[in-house]
């Protein structure tokens, strides 16, 4: 006896629309549950977690901050998911990009003027491009499997970043902190609606809904939708793997590197050894809870962006490891991904016995 999947002859649109709410849902169940466990009350615990960081202006800021660059990362993800290709390397070139829009500010700190911030983020965009082309190119030329190279070089970036601030790039008036010169005011992102967010939420958001005409409306979005779902009918309409997966990539790297760049610029305002907690890797299940769409990438970046704070707050005001956030955005991508399986496929059981007509196992 053995269980297996059918694949459906056709999806449910109503549940294509709901899974991500029933994702979290059962997320918010399991989260109880782990709070109960820990000796928490389960709903003091859930206030704690998802409410409490929107109830005060501060919370609501910090909230904004972390999901502005999940918000971006997890478009260009999108991109790369929707043409059926895997970048699991967005922490990298998140961490790359920031190193590159960081060297204008870093490497020449006199240079203060109007073109200061424009070109940070330029260099941002493009070295996060230029690290994501890695593994694009040894795809296309030998055929390498994304997944491995995109997620070592993860680590690759991140030794880079801490070589250079306790080596090259280290503040010399920072009294040998492993960190670099704080950024000059021509180098910092200004803050708009009063405070409440760096300019770097607009742009995001301007992006977001920029890439969601693109993907719903012109021959770009149709050629990476066509050829995410069935490559052989995109190779017959005249389009090429090698070139969409050169261009995901690079759009991909570019979007990551840009949210590093505008994180060390608005946030940090300097380079430190650790720059990110993990928006490449959380900016993964923002692109499923989001349906691989900016708009819904948006709102799903809100959603883990609470996480985060809610991991923060549990741990100062309820005795809980803020691990346990990290434990939810896991359990948050497993119903993700679950929901979406069985919008696709159902179960049936095998049994082991033997049709005397077919000579075919039966099932119910």
């Amino acid at each position: 006896m053995r269980l297996e999947l059918v694949k459906r002859k056709e999806r449910s649109a109503s549940m294509a629309v709901m899974s991500p709410l029933v994702a979290v849902g059962l997320t918010a169940l399991a989260a109880a549950i782990i709070f109960a466990i820990s000796g928490v009350n389960p709903l003091v615990g859930l206030y704690e977690f998802f409410i409490d960081p929107l109830t005060e202006r501060w919370s609501l800021e910090a909230t904004i901050a972390k999901a502005t660059p999940l918000i971006l990362i997890g478009c260009g993800l999108a991109v790369c998911y929707l043409s059926n290709n895997w970048n699991i390397g967005a922490e990298g070139q998140f961490v790359v990009g920031a190193l590159f829009g960081s060297a204008l500010p870093v490497l020449f700190p006199s240079f203060e003027n109007a073109l200061t911030l424009p070109l940070m983020l330029i260099f941002g965009a493009v070295g996060g491009a230029l690290w994501a082309l890695i593994p694009a190119v040894l795809k296309t030329r030998f055929n390498t499997n994304e997944i491995l190279t995109s997620l070592m070089l993860v680590y690759v970036a991140s030794l880079l970043l801490d070589y250079l601030v306790r080596g090259p790039w280290r503040d010399p008036d920072g009294f040998n902190f492993p960190e670099s010169r704080i950024f000059s005011d021509a180098a910092t992102l200004p803050d708009v609606f009063g405070g409440l967010m760096s300019l770097a939420t607009p742009i995001t958001i301007v992006i977001a809904i920029v890439l969601a005409i693109v993907l719903a409306k012109t021959l770009k979005g149709f050629e990476i939708r066509v050829m995410g779902e069935s490559p052989r009918a995109g190779s017959f309409a005249g389009f090429s793997a090698k070139k969409l997966t050169i261009f995901s990539f690079a759009l991909a790297g570019a979007l990551a590197g840009l949210a590093g760049t505008m994180e060390v610029s608005a946030a940090l305002n300097q380079l430190l050894p650790s720059i990110s907690p993990g928006y490449g890797f959380t900016a993964i299940i923002v692109a499923f809870l989001g349906r691989l769409n900016p708009i819904g990438i948006i709102i799903a970046g809100f959603v883990l962006a609470l996480s985060y704070i809610g991991g923060e707050g549990v741990q100062s005001g309820l005795g809980v490891s803020n691990e346990i956030a990290s434990v939810i955005q896991g359990l948050l991508l497993f119903f993700v991904l679950a929901c979406d399986t069985l919008i696709l496929y159902r179960v049936r059981l095998v049994t082991r016995k033997v049709s005397a007509t077919t000579g075919e196992p039966s099932h119910v």
